[in-house]
């Protein structure tokens, strides 16, 4: 009897290989893919909420944890950063309710992510949060901070947090990543140049870009939620009653005050740029005189059988160019501000269209 050959054909391992290969480069192309979405748990929201509205007015941050799947990083878990505090030695410390107080901040996180590791909560780093105030968030640190993570991580998200926008009734969550041609262009060697953004095609808008987030629940949290409301009608509260305020003033000033102090950087910049232009024109004015002056003297040289001097001069140096993040940066943190206004006073003219309704009814 013929025993069974259980050796593969070359036409079967072809195909294994190809199907190999195949898997490998899918996974590789997932693992340096763009984020496209995030998913963040409830409780982990609940706690940024919480520690960004008890830390407000000040400035919150913290870690946040989770699985990097496919197109969308998935956030499960999240813990504050301690504050930061001076100590009586003038040295910067850590100190968060007298816990970790002698440890810095990296030692803090490593700690961390050991106890949230022993019980069996997810300890992969996947970016950060932090509290911003009426959107304020576009600077250098907030792209230093990326650029740091970028190092170790290849895909990360912030998610921001505005307690001022929450107390409008608006979803004040919102997560954010460096764009992909950003990261080329400014990546390498921190270089952001007119002539790389010309290259590139870089717009003010391509900075930063906004994710979309999604925040979910567990089917037992769910079916929590679902029993705690059944059976029970709907009730208006506080909350309802302070959407229809009319009250404007406060909210419409501070973003005008901070729209101004845009403004006043943005026309500081471009002051920049034009003392730039000017050393520049200076320069070519200067070099181009020393320039013919050089051509004369090696055209004598030649005559007489002289070598000849080089035509480049170390003493002209040509002026270093102003970079253009922080001008693009302050571009977005304007259109920011004037879409707030916006969408605020929208609503507002709605709810003033909606009483002089009522009023006139009556």
């Amino acid at each position: 009897r013929a025993s069974l050959s259980r050796t593969p054909t070359p036409a079967q391992s072809m195909n294994f290989a190809q199907s190999a290969a195949k898997e490998n480069a899918t996974k590789a192309a997932e693992a340096v893919a763009p984020v496209r979405a995030v998913e963040l748990d409830g409780g982990a929201a609940l706690k940024i909420i919480k520690h960004c509205t008890d830390a407000a007015p000040g400035l919150a941050t913290g870690a946040l944890l989770g699985l990097d799947i496919g197109g969308a990083l998935d956030v499960t878990a999240c813990f504050p950063f301690p504050k930061a505090s001076t100590g009586g030695d003038g040295e910067f410390a850590y100190d968060a309710d007298g816990a970790f107080a002698a440890e810095d901040g990296a030692q803090y996180q490593l700690d961390m992510m050991r106890c949230l590791r022993e019980i069996n909560v997810d300890s992969n780093t996947v970016g950060w949060y932090q509290s911003t105030y009426l959107g304020t968030f576009y600077n250098e640190e907030l792209i230093e901070t990326f650029l740091s993570y970028a190092e170790s991580i290849k895909r990360c998200v912030c998610v921001a947090y505005d307690p001022t926008y929450a107390e409008q009734g608006v979803c004040a969550l919102r997560a954010l990543k460096l764009s992909e041609a950003f990261m080329e262009v400014y990546g390498e060697k921190g270089e952001f140049s007119i002539k790389k953004i010309h290259e590139r095609g870089l717009k003010w808008s391509d900075i930063v870009v906004e994710v979309p987030i999604t925040i979910r629940n567990s089917a037992l949290a769910s079916a929590v939620m679902g029993e705690l409301a059944r059976g029970k009608a709907a009730e208006l509260n506080t909350t309802d009653y302070d959407r229809l305020s009319l009250s404007t003033a406060p909210f419409v000033e501070e973003n005008m005050k901070l729209l101004g102090e845009c403004m006043e950087d943005f026309a500081n910049e471009q002051q920049k740029v034009a003392y730039f232009q000017r050393n520049m024109q200076r320069y070519q004015s200067q070099h181009a005189h020393w320039l013919q002056k050089r051509r004369q003297e090696n055209a004598r040289r030649r005559a007489n059988g002289e070598d000849e001097l080089p035509e480049e001069d170390d003493n002209y140096k040509a002026p270093t160019p102003p970079s253009r993040l922080e001008n693009f940066l302050i571009t977005n943190q304007v259109a920011e501000h004037v879409q707030d206004l916006d969408a605020f006073t929208t609503k507002t003219m709605a709810k003033l269209e909606l009483v002089t309704a009522i009023s006139g009814s009556k």
